[in-house]
C-alpha cells in the first residue's frame, strides 16, 4: 500500500528512530547481562518474561535462573499472565492485512497448561477488528480484550472527523470485549465497550457528537491527534478492579489513562447512563494530559507515552492508587523514563471528583521513581508493587528488569538474556553481544507460596541442552 502523502513525514520520524535503536544495541555490546545484584532486601519469588526474541515464555529464580519454560507454535505478542492454577494466558501474533503495523498486533489469545498443553486457542482476528497489546484474566475467568475496530473514512468524517487527519482511507478507534472460553477454540462475548459511543468533535457542526471537549471531559476527542495514522488511539494496557467493577485503560497517543464502568449492561454501555455510576459507558476518570480535552496548555502534561497504568492490588503497599510506568518520550526537552505512583481523589461515595480545584487530580504524585542518567525506555515497560513495598521495574525496550525499595534503592538487578541467540544467551563471561530478543512488554513477580506455584518443580533448568 503506497503513502505517498506522508511518505517524507514518515521517512523523517523513522530516520531517527533508526539512529535511536542502534545506539541501543551499539551501547548494550559488551555491558554485563544477568542477574548483576541481588540483596536481601529484595523481595521472594519468581518472575514471569515473556521476550520478544523466539517462541517462550520465562519464569526465572531471583539468581536469573529459568525454573520453568513454555514454548510455543505462535510467536509471542506482548501479554503474559500466569493464573492462579498455574497455566499461562498470554497474547499470540495473527497476520492481518487490514491492521498491518509492527510490533502492538497480536490477533490470538491461548490458554496452556503448566505442562505446556494448549488448553484455549481463540482469534480475534478479521476484516474488521484485531485484538492487540493486552488481555485481563477476571475473577470468574472471563477474559478483557483491547482490540482495533475499522471505520472507513466515510464513517470517520461522517462522525466528525477532520478528512485532513484521516491516513490511508481508515481510522481504527478502540474496543474493550469481555470473552467467556467455550471449549477450546471458541468464546462468548458477553459484554462490549465501544471508544466511537463516546465522542465529541468542534470540527463540524453538521454532524453528530459536536461540542467543546472542555465542556465533556467524559467524551474522547474525536479530532486530537498527537500523531498521524489509523491507530489513533494506541491503547496499549487493560487493568480491571473487582472492587470497583471498573476498567482502567491506557491511551498513549492521548498521553492519558481512562476509568469506564464495567458495572453496564453492554446497552448501557453505548450511552450515558446505567450501570453503577449512573454514566453508562463514559469515561469517569482520566488523567495524564488535560490538553487532550483542551482544559489546560500541553504545560499540563505529566504522562509522556505511558504504559501498564494499573491499580495496585489489595493488601499490598498503596492498595487502592494507580501506579503507571511513564515513559517521557519528550518529557521536557529531554527523554526518560519514570514509575509513578497517584490516588485519584474520590467523593465519599468512590465516585471521582469531577469539578473544583482538585477536579481530575491528583496534582501531585503519591510516590515516584526516576533516574534519568539510567532508566529510560521509549515504549513498551511496566511496574508491579510487591508484598515487601518495593517496586519491581521493567524497561522493557532493553530487557534490564530491576527492583527498587520505596527510598529508590536499587536491590535487585537484572539484565535479561533470554530471548537472544544461543551465543549470547550462552557467554560464559555473562557479557552481551547483541541485543536482539531480549525486550518485553513487562515482566511479573509472583510469590513462592502463591498457588499457581504450589506443588511445582522450580529446580534451575539447563536450556543449554
Amino acid at each position: 500500500m503506497t503513502r505517498p502523502a506522508h511518505f517524507c513525514q514518515r521517512f523523517t520520524v523513522l530516520i531517527p528512530l533508526l539512529f535511536f535503536f542502534i545506539g541501543v544495541v551499539v551501547c548494550a555490546q559488551n555491558e554485563k547481562r544477568g542477574v548483576l545484584l541481588k540483596s536481601p532486601q529484595a523481595c521472594p519469588g519468581y518472575t514471569l518474561i515473556a521476550p520478544f526474541g523466539g517462541q517462550s515464555t520465562f519464569l526465572i529464580d531471583l539468581d536469573g535462573n529459568v525454573v520453568h519454560s513454555w514454548t510455543t507454535e505462535r510467536k509471542p505478542s506482548q501479554a503474559a499472565y500466569l493464573l492462579e492454577d498455574g497455566s499461562l494466558l498470554r497474547t499470540a501474533k495473527i497476520p492481518s492485512k487490514t491492521f498491518n503495523i509492527p510490533g502492538g498486533p497480536a490477533g490470538g489469545i491461548q490458554r496452556f497448561s503448566w505442562d505446556g498443553e494448549l488448553l484455549w486457542d481463540y482469534v480475534v482476528a478479521d476484516d474488521h477488528k484485531l485484538s492487540h497489546h493486552d488481555i485481563e484474566p477476571m475473577p470468574d475467568g472471563n477474559v478483557l480484550v483491547v482490540a482495533w475496530e475499522l471505520k472507513s473514512r466515510d464513517e470517520a468524517t461522517a462522525a466528525g472527523r477532520d478528512p485532513a487527519k484521516i491516513e490511508n482511507n481508515a481510522l481504527w478507534p478502540e474496543m474493550v470485549m469481555e470473552i467467556k472460553p467455550v471449549g477450546k477454540t471458541g468464546g462468548e462475548i458477553v459484554w462490549e465497550w465501544h471508544l466511537w459511543d463516546h465522542l465529541v468533535q468542534s470540527f463540524d457542526k453538521s454532524r453528530p457528537n459536536f461540542g467543546q471537549s472542555a465542556d465533556h471531559p467524559e467524551l474522547i476527542d474525536l479530532n486530537y491527534v498527537d500523531r498521524p495514522g489509523a491507530d489513533w488511539i494506541h491503547m496499549n494496557s487493560i487493568d480491571y478492579n473487582s472492587q470497583l467493577d471498573q476498567i482502567l485503560l491506557c491511551g498513549r497517543t492521548f498521553d492519558e489513562i481512562w476509568i469506564i464502568d464495567h458495572s453496564t449492561t453492554t446497552a448501557e454501555a453505548s450511552g450515558d447512563s446505567g450501570g453503577r455510576y449512573g454514566q453508562g459507558g463514559d469515561i469517569l476518570y482520566r488523567w495524564g494530559n488535560p490538553f487532550a480535552w483542551f482544559a489546560g496548555s500541553p504545560f499540563d502534561q505529566v504522562l509522556f507515552g505511558q504504559h501498564d497504568p494499573h491499580w495496585i492490588p489489595p493488601e499490598l503497599p498503596g492498595a487502592g492508587n494507580i501506579l503507571v510506568f511513564n515513559n517521557g518520550s519528550d518529557r521536557d526537552q529531554r527523554s526518560y523514563s519514570t514509575v509513578d505512583e497517584l490516588t485519584p481523589p474520590k467523593n465519599q461515595d468512590g465516585t471521582y471528583l469531577r469539578s473544583g480545584p482538585d477536579a481530575f487530580g491528583p496534582k501531585q504524585l503519591t510516590w515516584q521513581f526516576k533516574d534519568p542518567d539510567k532508566l529510560y525506555s521509549q515504549r513498551v515497560s511496566g511496574a508491579q508493587r510487591l508484598p515487601n513495598g518495593n517496586t519491581l521495574i521493567c524497561s522493557g525496550e532493553t530487557g534490564y528488569v530491576f527492583e527498587v525499595d520505596p527510598d529508590g534503592t536499587v536491590v535487585w538487578d537484572y539484565r535479561n538474556t533470554l530471548g537472544a541467540t544461543p551465543a549470547h544467551r550462552n557467554a560464559k563471561d555473562g557479557t552481551s553481544t547483541s541485543l536482539g530478543g531480549v525486550a518485553m512488554f513487562r515482566a511479573t513477580r509472583y510469590a513462592p507460596d502463591c498457588s499457581a506455584l504450589t506443588g511445582r518443580d522450580l529446580t534451575p533448568k539447563d536450556l543449554t541442552r
